[in-house]
């Protein structure tokens, strides 16, 4: 399940989400599965929720797609996990695709935004984002999709910034201290944890724009910003 895809961002916006996050594109991600091992259990739903900014670097929660995902060939289903989310696999009713299907509709979209803005590539957005990527890792592997548009290890996690700027890391009660939204009847669904996820990481980080001004004209002034994203992106690609 997709939506329009948003109008390209005003060249100043773009050059602002180009700046941001270091020629990295936040998208938010979401994965629904079988069980808790990436290795071994299916992923059964995937949605990917773009992050916008206008003009005055304002970011906002944009575009979402979604889709549920066929278990790939010998995967585990992990019976009280399912009874968590509600999903049945197996439902004659279930318009699910193949995983290698399902990621390359998601990447098509993810590289296409990265273009818009200017970026290098994207950078996963997840609550606990270190379950999500792993198992979008094992996803890639196994179904040997090339272009992968994500960074491979680093990942934004909005239970740590709302336990940061929230005093609250359980995605429900960090949305309830914002004032945002939350409806308990339709969590453990992908899209919906996604957009949530996303509306948590657009508030924190607008929260921190006078902290990223003053951060950015320091870097500024260390010359920073004249370096070339090659240059800073092929030092980010190996591990710490």
């Amino acid at each position: 399940m997709t939506e329009p895809a948003a109008a390209a961002p005003s060249p100043a916006a773009a050059a602002l989400m180009a700046r941001r996050f270091r020629g990295y594109l936040p998208v938010a991600i979401d994965i629904e599965s079988g069980g808790f091992h990436a290795a071994t259990d299916a992923l059964l739903e995937i949605a990917a929720v773009f992050i916008e900014v206008d003009e005055t670097g304002t970011l906002r929660r944009g575009a979402t797609h979604s889709y549920h995902v066929q278990p790939f060939a010998g995967a585990r289903l992990d019976p009280a996990s399912l009874s968590v989310t509600g999903i049945d696999p197996h439902h004659p009713l279930r318009p699910a695709i193949p995983e290698r299907d399902a990621l390359q509709r998601v990447f098509r979209e993810v590289r296409h935004a990265v273009h818009a803005y200017g970026c290098r590539r994207a950078i996963l957005v997840g609550h606990n984002a270190a379950f999500d990527l792993g198992f979008l890792n094992a996803a890639v592997a196994r179904a040997a999709v090339k272009r992968n548009p994500f960074h491979p290890f680093s990942c934004f996690d909005t239970a740590t910034l709302a336990g940061a700027a929230l005093g609250q890391t359980v995605l429900a009660k960090a949305l309830a201290v914002a004032g945002l939204e939350w409806d308990a009847g339709s969590a453990h669904n992908a899209r919906y944890d996604a957009e949530r996820s996303a509306d948590i990481f657009c508030l924190v980080c607008n929260r921190l724009r006078e902290s990223f001004a003053q951060a950015a004209e320091r870097a500024q002034a260390l010359g920073w910003l004249d370096t070339p994203a090659d240059e800073t992106g092929a030092a980010d690609e190996a591990p710490a």
